[in-house]
């Protein structure tokens, strides 16, 4: 794990942490001026007031996931808004956090889909040390404000990252939940990945039928190992 440092202007000085496996693929992004426009936003943010994910863990999702390890890609849109909820990764929150009810479906559906034991933790970095991308769309919010800091800038830059993978890998399996991760299927070309889509797992969609049973997590083993991949331990 390593630190990357653009030019002084553009970096969000937080000792933000970013694998090196990714430096050679997106550190151009960070020169862009829509990223620097980005930057002074999250900036100016994290000054103000209480933000989510902490600073050095902005990133989390490049930095224990390598680029040349990405197998499997889950989109998410926002990071959790709640006291020390977010870590960086979709739909993942810290040791000994309250499960949140998105959260308590995925595992839910694990449980019935592979039969594994429903976990204490609700930590994903397991998943991500093992190739899972979990990418939120929006990758800062401000506290208790869901949605605060989208159409920022970050959803410009988390696009470029999937149609990155979409073109310089193969037998991706991206899991796109709900109608916005939906959305970013036009980004991946379907004819060299694997795109599963179901509902979203928020209450809301999962009780009306949309997410239990979607057995993704089976699925997405199945299509590593046709591959020649490790599947997941999820």
């Amino acid at each position: 794990m390593s630190i990357i440092r653009p030019s002084d202007s553009f970096i969000v000085k937080m000792n933000v942490k970013i694998d090196q496996s990714w430096k050679k693929e997106i550190e151009g992004e960070f020169e862009k001026p829509y990223f620097k426009e980005l930057t002074d936003f999250v900036k100016s943010e994290y000054k103000k007031g209480r933000c989510y994910p902490p600073g050095h863990q902005i990133f989390a999702a490049f930095d224990l996931c390598k680029f040349q390890n990405v197998k499997v890609v889950i989109i998410g849109q926002d990071p959790y808004h709640g006291h020390h909820q977010a870590n960086g990764l979709c739909f993942s929150v810290n040791d000994s956090i309250a499960h949140p009810p998105s959260l308590i479906n995925i595992f839910k559906e694990i449980e019935d889909d592979i039969q594994k034991p429903y976990p204490q933790s609700g930590n994903l970095d397991h998943w991500a040390q093992q190739g899972v991308l979990l990418l939120n769309a929006t990758l800062t919010v401000r506290a208790h404000q869901a949605g605060s800091h989208q159409n920022k800038g970050w959803e410009k830059f988390t696009d470029r990252i999937i149609s990155l993978i979409s073109k310089r890998k193969e037998n991706i399996v991206f899991l796109l939940w709900g109608g916005f991760a939906k959305q970013k299927a036009k980004l991946i070309d379907a004819s060299k990945h694997h795109i599963l889509t179901s509902g979203h797992p928020s209450p809301l969609s999962a009780n009306r039928g949309y997410w239990f049973g979607n057995k993704h997590f089976s699925k997405t083993n199945f299509l590593l190992q046709q591959a020649g991949l490790e599947p997941v331990e999820w």
